[in-house]
């Protein structure tokens, strides 16, 4: 049994996980036939899906270099997936050294591969745990580590709400993060909707997986975000939140929300 209370055994490589499952949409190797099957299936009903994770994945490079830049020195990054460079942890370092990141995920395949991959980063950790527990994430001896509550955090819900369901209570799961955190601190959050198509087959491949994906539509997303002040523009498509330059064609269709917003009092 590891020190964070799971075992080896318990690493699931018979079905689609949907950390390796957008790790193979991004191109990455760190993943298995059955995710890789998984993600044909998807982009074989949405085929936009290829351009819509590496658009998501552009919106959190933007978001973190915006958390960075209005003075957060604190990351706390839940649902964290496999590394994909550049890892939050580059992103952040880039713009100021002293930035300190805690990584989340609940699959053990995903704390193997950040572990080798952090053992240099002491200003970083990576923990086994899962969002559902958000209490257990925020008091987890590793987590209070690296980040300081009493301090600025910048919590990265990045792709991640839409694998809980109703029934797992994701907008208590937020406000527990958003009670932990103090004045100046920041939420980055993305979400699948299905508000610009018909996505029910997509869903439906996630059905095998270890964990559903549930859409939900903008007035759904934007409740995340409640006891927060959003930041211009808004709650966007994710290829439309600051873009750095022009979206390309066909960035309309893409079925991401994101947005970032700051904890005012």
């Amino acid at each position: 049994m590891s020190q964070d209370g799971f075992r080896a055994e318990g690493i699931d490589t018979s079905r689609p996980h949907p950390a390796r499952i957008y790790d193979y949409l991004l191109g990455g190797k760190d993943n298995y036939e059955v995710d890789q099957r998984a993600g044909d299936q998807l982009a074989a009903v949405a085929p936009e899906v290829w351009k819509s994770v590496r658009a998501n994945r552009a919106f959190l490079r933007r978001a973190v270099r915006y958390a960075v830049g209005s003075g957060v020195r604190q990351i706390l990054d839940i649902g964290t997936g496999l590394p994909t460079s550049p890892n939050v942890h580059e992103i952040a370092q880039e713009m100021a050294p002293d930035v300190r990141v805690a990584y989340v995920d609940n699959d053990p395949i995903v704390k193997a591969h950040a572990d080798a991959l952090l053992g240099h980063f002491g200003e970083t950790s990576i923990v086994l745990a899962d969002l559902r527990d958000a209490r257990a994430v925020v008091d987890h001896p590793d987590v209070r580590r690296v980040i300081d509550f009493d301090e600025p955090v910048a919590v990265l819900l990045v792709a991640i709400l839409h694998f809980l369901t109703d029934a797992e209570k994701p907008e208590q799961v937020v406000a527990t993060l958003r009670d932990a955190l103090p004045a100046g601190s920041f939420l980055v959050l993305s979400h699948a909707t299905g508000d610009f198509a018909d996505r029910g087959e997509a869903q439906a491949v996630y059905n095998n997986a270890t964990a559903s994906m549930n859409l939900r539509s903008r007035a759904e997303v934007e409740r995340f975000f409640d006891g927060f002040e959003l930041v211009e523009p808004g709650l966007a498509q994710v290829p439309f939140w600051r873009p750095e330059t022009p979206p390309p064609a066909g960035s309309g269709e893409i079925g991401f929300y994101g947005g970032v917003a700051r904890k005012t009092g």
